[in-house]
């Protein structure tokens, strides 16, 4: 089977990966900040444009087989926009962008977690990223009930711009407060919080925050857990630890822009469904799309 390579455009950040009979032979996160720069001057930076052509050009290298599809940000565009920019993929690679309604994306994210594990219980997929939020209910590999939100990492940076700093101004109770009014009420409960739509093990990785084996099921993309009591701990230390030392550890240091605003948000969830377990990961959409794409092919 020939090669196939997916491009995930997030508002904050751009993921690529290419599969080679379902094995994953390359993978790349770029910090793109799309919903940054839109919001600032109401349509996409050429910039940002810039920086994705790029990141095709890369993925040209090892095929042509390339799927490209725009998330929340690409959602909010107008079509006359949206049909520029595939002109100029077109012209200058061909190929265009497919836009992923919320709920597309939040099926084949979920799918990606919950299609090859066995657990008798309830569990939350979180599925953050910089412009949405999805809440994928599953118990006994089926899905119960859905939740959607249109604000994300970048808008709650925006309100609370200091979370950005080495040290923030703002606390946690404040932010958490505010992110409370905008979720609302959540009347259902589950054992497990499992975190994807980013690379979330990123953040415990270059912040030095130990992480437990998971022993509740086995999967290979989801290796690592901590319990709730844990994860209190590490998400309120996150808002009082210097950011610009756990940027000095990383290859992508924008990329941390909005994770202390991502672990007041994924805190604020496990506590409105009471869940036991934290599990992060780095599962993407790609995760699920691999499945159809690879079928597709053969």
């Amino acid at each position: 089977m020939k090669k196939i390579a997916i491009i995930e455009i997030g508002s904050n950040n751009t993921k690529t990966h290419i599969y080679e009979n379902k094995k994953l032979i390359y993978e790349n996160n770029t910090t793109i900040e799309f919903k940054k720069n839109y919001n600032q001057k109401q349509k996409i930076d050429e910039n940002d444009l810039n920086k994705l052509f790029s990141i095709i050009a890369k993925a040209l290298e090892y095929t042509k087989d390339i799927h490209i599809y725009g998330c929340s940000i690409f959602r909010n565009i107008s079509l006359n926009e949206l049909k520029n920019i595939n002109l100029k993929l077109k012209n200058k690679f061909n190929i265009g962008i497919e836009v992923v309604s919320q709920e597309d994306e939040a099926k084949y994210t979920a799918l990606g977690c919950y299609s090859n594990i066995k657990y008798k219980g309830n569990i939350c997929i979180f599925i953050g990223g910089g412009g949405s939020i999805e809440l994928i209910f599953v118990n006994n590999g089926k899905i119960f009930a859905k939740k959607y939100y249109d604000f994300g990492v970048v808008d709650v940076t925006q309100k609370f711009s200091s979370l950005k700093d080495d040290i923030p101004k703002c606390t946690f109770d404040e932010v958490y407060d505010y992110v409370n009014e905008l979720i609302g009420k959540i009347n259902i409960e589950a054992d497990i919080l499992i975190l994807a739509g980013g690379d979330h093990l990123y953040w415990y990785n270059n912040a030095g925050y130990p992480l437990l084996e998971n022993k509740l099921y086995k999967s290979e993309n989801q290796k690592y857990i901590i319990t709730k009591d844990i994860s209190d701990e590490y998400d309120h230390d996150a808002l009082i630890t210097s950011l610009n030392k756990i940027r000095a550890k990383s290859d992508n240091p924008l990329w941390f822009d909005g994770s202390k605003a991502m672990k007041v948000i994924t805190n604020l969830i496990s506590n409105k469904i009471h869940a036991k377990y934290i599990i992060p990961t780095k599962i993407n959409m790609e995760d699920g799309l691999k499945e159809k794409l690879t079928k597709q092919t053969n």
